[in-house]
């Protein structure tokens, strides 16, 4: 009698649960509905912490501050002077310097941390 209520319950169980598994997107860039964009969208910003305040945005409100702040920067490394081109170190940092198609590249290596950073200044 066990056996039986045993064989019942297992076929009955597997045979009335069962349906088919079917993906549909959300997000429109990978096919979802286009009107879910407005949703989605508003749901990222409403989860968002950061605030143009935040980043400290405000002093740059046009290019020109931007710009005001790359030149004092640059004047304050290399004294006003556009840098000699070549290889040439300042304490930590190496400077590499030489004319392109697009202008001035001056490539700076930290050699203590590795990190690279590129400044083109173009024809003009």
């Amino acid at each position: 009698m066990r056996q039986i209520i045993l064989i019942l319950f297992l076929s009955l169980g597997t045979y009335g649960f069962a349906q088919q598994l079917t993906y549909r997107a959300k997000n429109p860039a990978f096919g979802g509905d286009p009107f879910n964009y407005t949703w989605l969208l508003n749901s990222a910003n409403a989860q968002n912490p950061f605030s143009e305040n935040d980043l400290g945005i405000e002093a740059f409100d046009n290019l020109a501050g931007f710009d005001n702040l790359l030149n004092n920067q640059f004047n304050d490394q290399f004294g006003g002077q556009t840098p000699p081109l070549g290889t040439s170190r300042n304490g930590n940092l190496e400077y590499e310097v030489f004319e392109s198609t697009q202008g001035l590249v001056i490539n700076i290596l930290d050699i203590t941390t590795g990190e690279q950073t590129q400044i083109i200044v173009p024809n003009g």
